[in-house]
């Protein structure tokens, strides 16, 4: 998938990697694409959108579609396998089981975590057959032993279950419970070595059990520390599993799980040269939020940290779409810790470390806890020595760019620095413009519910602005062409950010050019926008190199 000037639309192009030879056909108007091959390599299943022109202009990014391509011919020539004109909001992407017997449609409509599930044999052309079609909960599959299908699920199992579905008798009083819910949230499963290998998060890291089809527990597979696992590579043939395991000292790493043996060893571990990762720590510290709630929070720095409320720190929030913020590597964030400062990462509410309930809790009307969950981490970091106001920096991007507008509007004289990525910032207007209506499950729909204007207006940053107040310095990126979150949530929160500012911290905007909203991104303009935040936030904390 070819993506320019960092849309979210993709051209896809194929290429023979044995050759290195690339086809001479291109597939447009797919977004958010999904590719099914066929057993034998010939063809594909994928989902794209309508033609421009083709249908009116607000249903060109839905009316999902799936089409079959054979390699080397036309996308004109692309037979139409399913839609649903009936339901344009659906979108329908392709999946084959493992044995290649049954092609598969995962169902979703907008950013929902619930979803339905269609399939029908690969060798028939007939109709698909809808085995879960009430988007009542999430549905993921997993595997399948002939007609019986293994799914991930939440229905009735806010942490995760798994679950056999037999084709012939696919009534809900059928249905077989494999591995039940238990405290820690499935965040995602692979079938390896006809084993079900489940990633568990336990307080927002991961932790990996075993279980045998029938679900019987056979152990854990212990991995290095506090971290996340990226990744799972195996066949229910296989012998051996490999698994990309990370955290915030130490890069992706590549470990393989003998299962004979059952012992896991590192494959290729990466070096980053001149840092040396046994100078700094982490760990995991809980605060309680405005209500009480438990929070978890990780903090990255050197070790012998002084706790005399003088430390530079950098807290980083995203809080919402069922997004878990686990252990991750970034060669930026060293430079932070490098220079004697803290990296702290929040869970909060919103997000999917605790399972939907915990997603639940910080959507739509209840969207303040997410606020308030951040807020009581910066309170917490001041209070016990790791830092103060005036050397606290904020930062998220996206519906994180909303969190830390949001806080810097609410509580001011809490941040010395504040990093906007990328920001929603009207929230009455937001579903108007580009992929905004998917996210309204999310966040509500100012349009066509009064209760919904009333509680998106009582945050929202572009609206809750007041003059005359001395706001934080505040760093706001964007860029020209990102047709996810429109630059205009950040150009006019800039300018209304300006108009009410009352004191003498800059309030600065940065536009990139033929940029979008970061996937993708060149590696050129990530070190250009890092330097340009860096020395932002720098400058405010009073941090040298």
């Amino acid at each position: 998938g070819v993506s320019r000037s960092g849309s979210d639309w993709q051209e896809i192009r194929i290429r023979d990697v044995i050759t290195q030879t690339d086809y001479p056909e291109s597939l447009t108007r797919c977004k958010f694409a999904s590719i099914a091959w066929h057993p034998d390599g010939s063809s594909f299943w994928y989902n794209r959108l309508p033609d421009a022109g083709s249908v009116p202009p607000e249903d060109e990014v839905r009316c999902s579609r799936v089409h079959w391509h054979a390699i080397g011919t036309p996308q004109t020539d692309d037979p139409l396998i399913y839609h649903r004109p009936d339901a344009p909001a659906l979108r329908f992407s392709p999946l084959l089981t493992d044995d290649g017997a049954y092609l598969l449609l995962y169902v979703s409509e907008g950013t929902a975590t619930q979803n339905r599930l269609y399939y029908r044999p690969t060798s028939s052309d007939g109709d698909f057959v809808r085995l879960l079609d009430t988007a009542d909960a999430n549905y993921e599959p997993l595997a399948n032993n002939g007609a019986v299908f293994f799914l991930r699920t939440d229905l009735d199992a806010p942490h995760g279950r798994i679950i056999a579905i037999d084709l012939a008798h696919p009534d809900r009083d059928q249905w077989r419970e494999i591995v039940l819910q238990t405290d820690d949230t499935i965040d995602f499963v692979a079938c390896v070595h006809d084993e079900l290998i489940v990633v568990y998060l336990h307080d927002a890291q991961h932790r990996i059990v075993r279980y045998a089809l029938d679900g019987t527990h056979i152990g854990e597979i212990v991995l290095p520390g506090i971290g996340s696992v990226v990744e799972l590579r195996g066949t229910r043939a296989h012998d051996e599993l490999f698994l990309t395991f990370t955290s915030f000292l130490a890069p992706p790493t590549v470990y393989r799980f003998d299962f004979a043996t059952a012992t896991l060893a590192p494959v290729f571990v990466p070096t980053v040269p001149g840092f040396d990762a046994n100078v700094y720590e982490t760990r995991q510290v809980f605060y309680p939020s405005k209500d009480g709630t438990r929070i978890p929070m990780f903090l990255v720095h050197r070790k012998g940290l002084a706790l005399d409320g003088n430390n530079p720190t950098l807290l980083y929030g995203y809080g919402g779409f069922n997004i878990s913020l686990t252990p991750a590597f970034s060669v930026s964030r060293l430079v932070w810790i490098e220079q004697g400062g803290i990296y702290a990462v929040a869970n909060l509410r919103g997000g999917g470390e605790y399972g939907e309930e915990w997603h639940a809790a910080g959507k739509r009307e209840r969207k303040q806890n997410v606020f308030d969950d951040f807020i009581a981490a910066g309170e917490w970091l001041c209070a016990n020595g790791y830092t103060r106001p005036a050397r606290l920096a904020i930062e998220g991007r996206s519906n994180g760019g909303l969190l830390v507008a949001a806080c810097l509007l609410q509580r001011p004289d809490l941040f010395g620095a504040v990093h906007c990525g990328v920001p929603v910032t009207d929230m009455l207007r937001y579903q108007r413009f580009t992929a905004g209506r998917f996210w309204t499950v999310e966040w509500g729909d100012a349009d066509v519910a009064e209760e919904d204007f009333r509680f998106l207006h009582a945050y929202s940053p572009l609206h809750t602005v007041r003059a005359g107040v001395a706001y934080p310095p505040t760093l706001i990126t964007t860029a020209d062409t990102d047709d996810r979150v429109v630059p205009s949530h950040a150009k006019k929160f800039f300018a209304a950010l300006v108009y009410g500012h009352a004191g003498d911290n800059p309030i600065v905007l940065r536009v990139d050019f033929k940029a979008g909203h970061g996937a993708g991104k060149p590696t050129a303009k990530v070190i250009d926008e890092q330097a340009d935040i860096y020395a932002f936030l720098f400058d405010c904390l009073g941090m040298t190199m």
